[in-house]
């Protein structure tokens, strides 16, 4: 495809005619990885009036798409069928890159088995995208990852094209900070970090995400914004971590940790609350805080202050697993053999998201030791197959019938769908790792 800007008169650069294109809406917007990324900025760019074509490597992904349907349980049918009627577009040919003036990079980036950052999907991407790329286009990834990915990266995959990034092609990094199943926040109104690699890289990406999202915030470089994103969930981290260590003293100690961190709250300035758990999940906080520590190793620092908080997260299965044996030999019943329900499989409430989520660890362990687990999960209806993980189970309907067979039930994720008094009611034990039951009752057990 011939690029655009050479019908052009010279003076009229290729950023020229970009920008122009993004502000009148007439630009072709390019989402590749439609998943709980990609699909809700799919709905937005659509919303507010861009063509978005959406490219994914599952098949099967990109046919339910196309037939109006949705794969993510808080994104409903009728959305995607409303945006097809606006033009949106799933497919697996990446040579159709060539029609996108911007592309938006939301694709996975995991650790490996050595806990080393595993950026094979964002390379595999950069490769796939680059034969196709055209003068006049905007590249934008969003996948976490550490500092000087997108320069490193990104662009001399671009470059080996004959492109110079920041006069024919533009690059930014602006990270994705979705929050699934938050009330307060959705894609359009959560501010957005965008750095270029280039200052005409940062003004095409600016003008890329002004459009869509109401709170643009540029800062001075891909470095700077790679670097922002990995603070932000290592603060969240290094915090959960303090709270689930605070939660272990209390515990020995015979104190509420809940009820002193509400009191704590109280205090209006130099506190914020964070509240323990069985373990870290998700697809950023167990994973950002090695992103880090791998490349800070690059430059001789030893990030002694995050890697501790990652221990004490990291522990916290193998603790709760602790809390059970010793709630059930309290009962004179061991683990093994033991029948546990585990309520709750998902990485955090209210979502259908099962990335690293600590039920998943909890369940392992507990087999492994002998007991028979089953979970109950309304948002998962029936135990996916994983590359990591394998369970042959589906969801445990909550009877009294079936609440009472079970020789404990291990909260471990709170759904607001739980009926939570049918199961204090008629549980023989409840291990409660999420702080849902605040009162003592001979049934229930802290951990």
């Amino acid at each position: 495809m011939a690029p655009e800007s050479s019908t052009l008169n010279t003076s009229t650069t290729s950023k020229d005619v970009l920008l122009r294109k993004l502000g009148d809406r007439t630009a072709r917007i390019g989402i590749i990885g439609l998943g709980y990324v990609g699909l809700p900025l799919m709905l937005r760019y659509t919303e507010v009036g861009y063509r978005v074509l959406g490219f994914d490597i599952d098949e099967s992904k990109v046919a339910q798409l196309n037939a109006g349907s949705s794969y993510i349980e808080r994104i409903p049918a009728s959305t995607i069928a409303a945006a097809r009627t606006k033009g949106f577009e799933a497919t697996t040919d990446f040579a159709r890159c060539a029609e996108a003036d911007a592309l938006i990079i939301c694709v996975p980036t995991p650790l490996n088995k050595y806990r080393e950052p595993d950026l094979s999907f964002v390379t595999a991407t950069a490769d796939a995208i680059a034969p196709y790329l055209r003068k006049g286009q905007l590249v934008s990834l969003e996948s976490t990852t550490y500092p000087g990915t997108t320069d490193e990266e990104l662009k001399p995959r671009i470059e080996s094209r004959g492109f110079k990034v920041g006069t024919d092609v533009f690059l930014v990094f602006s990270p994705e900070r979705e929050d699934p199943s938050n009330p307060d926040y959705e894609t359009k109104s959560i501010p957005k970090v965008c750095g270029g690699t280039t200052p005409a890289c940062l003004e095409a990406g600016l003008a890329l995400y002004g459009q869509a999202i109401q709170r643009v915030v540029p800062v001075s470089s891909t470095q700077t914004a790679e670097m922002t994103k990995l603070l932000e969930n290592i603060h969240r981290a290094v915090n959960i971590g303090l709270a689930n260590e605070m939660k272990v003293i209390c515990d020995k100690m015979g104190i509420d940790v809940y009820e002193v961190i509400d009191a704590a709250a109280t205090k209006p300035f130099g506190f914020v609350p964070y509240y323990p758990g069985p373990g870290l999940g998700g697809h950023c906080i167990p994973i950002d805080p090695f992103y880090l520590t791998w490349k800070a190793r690059e430059y001789g620092v030893h990030t002694r202050f995050i890697e501790l908080a990652g221990e004490v997260n990291s522990a916290m299965p193998k603790w709760v697993v602790g809390k059970v044996v010793d709630a059930l030999n309290d009962r004179g019943r061991p683990l093994k053999g033991a029948s546990i329900l585990v309520l709750g499989i998902a990485y955090k409430k209210n979502v259908d998201d099962m990335r690293e989520s600590p039920s998943i660890e909890l369940m392992e362990i507990l087999r492994e030791k002998g007991a028979k687990v089953a979970y109950a999960d309304p948002h998962i209806p029936v135990f996916p197959h994983t590359r990591k993980h394998h369970f042959e189970l589906a969801s445990t309907p909550l009877t009294p019938e079936s609440l009472g067979a079970f020789d404990c039930v291990l909260l471990a994720t709170n759904h607001e769908a739980f009926d939570y008094e049918l199961v204090r009611r008629h549980a023989k034990l409840i291990v409660d790792t999420r702080g849902v039951y605040p009162y003592a009752a001979p049934n229930i057990v802290r951990a």
